[in-house]
């Protein structure tokens, strides 16, 4: 890489920065507060519409979450060897969520340790 690309990235990087940094952010919804799942802002249900040039394959909502996982022991799983998963540890509480079962439905919400998350693929 030349010289002058260099500074030039390095300059852009430092605008950014500043840009990322400045200003008042603009949520102003509850912060560290638990809201039920009906509470939560809804994109979709407000009325937000799609950026410009952005191509939507499927339409909102199209795949469901999954809400209400089941799970097995480590013990009472078959699964291969080589079997990718997306581990989440919390509260003393440790859950695996294997990758091929979120190709298909892509998001989970659950607990662990007591704390509600979203594991999304």
């Amino acid at each position: 890489m030349n010289r002058a690309a260099a500074v030039g990235g390095g300059a852009a990087l430092v605008v950014l920065t500043v840009w990322a940094f400045s200003g008042t952010p603009s949520f102003t919804g509850p912060v560290n507060q638990r809201v039920g799942a009906s509470e939560a802002y809804n994109p979709a249900t407000a009325g937000e519409v799609l950026p410009d040039g952005f191509r939507q394959l499927l339409p909102r909502d199209a795949i469901a979450p999954v809400y209400d996982p089941v799970f097995v022991t480590a013990a009472g799983v078959d699964w291969p060897g080589t079997t990718e998963v997306i581990g989440v540890e919390g509260g003393g509480e440790v859950k695996a969520y294997p990758v091929s079962f979120l190709n298909r439905r892509e998001m989970v919400v659950d607990e662990i340790g007591g704390d509600p998350i979203l594991v999304t693929w």
